[in-house]
């Protein structure tokens, strides 16, 4: 009976080297392969895009007011408040209200809309809920009035006021009050309803 030749040293270190090299190839391929689940299960789910084209637009999606704080308050300016801010939270982040403001006209407890100027009166200058009211002969100032108290006037509704205060900001002021026939949907015959009620 033939004698079982021995297997080479070198050829049993070779097997045993490939062995380790596939097992660590293996080894690194389930790695791999985990890590990669692992990632795609962690992705987040894609999100809708919003383009925004306007401050307007931007306060609406992220939730926020865009308010315009003038009158007595310490410093006046324009602010970005939380969807739900009131009042008196926009006096709050003009710095607070000055000595003679005339705190009884405004209702600090209204909330507030995008786009609002909110003018703060001085003790005798008083009108409702915070508008630039009627000051001292009892006429609206159309270069001062919110759209509050622009309602107020007769035959002027929020679509109507929204333009008088558009008009004003785009031509930087009404110069008499006969500049109001220039406000698209006011005509003679409401100006004449309207101007012993208003004053520039």
């Amino acid at each position: 009976m033939p004698a079982t030749e021995p297997v080479p040293v070198t050829t049993a270190r070779s097997r045993l080297r490939l062995s380790i090299g596939a097992a660590v190839v293996l080894g690194l391929v389930v790695l791999s392969a985990a890590v990669g689940l692992g990632i795609m299960r962690g992705q987040a789910q894609p999100v809708q895009t919003v383009s925004i084209d306007s401050p307007a637009e931007e306060a609406a999606v992220s939730g926020e007011l865009y308010v315009h704080v003038l009158g007595q308050v310490a410093v006046p300016g324009l602010y970005v408040l939380d969807s739900d801010a009131r009042v008196v939270d926009a006096l709050a982040a003009a710095g607070g209200t000055l000595d003679d403001a005339d705190l009884q006209a405004v209702n600090l407890a209204r909330t507030l809309s995008d786009g609002e100027q909110l003018i703060v009166p001085a003790i005798g200058q008083a009108g409702e809920d915070g508008a630039a009211a009627p000051i001292g002969d009892g006429l609206i100032d159309l270069n001062n009035a919110d759209q509050t108290a622009l309602e107020t006037l007769p035959r002027i509704g929020p679509a109507l006021a929204q333009r008088i205060i558009d008009w004003r900001e785009d031509n930087g002021g009404f110069r008499s009050v006969d500049d109001l026939l220039a406000v698209p949907g006011i005509g003679d015959k409401l100006l004449s309803g309207l101007r012993d009620l208003v004053r520039v």
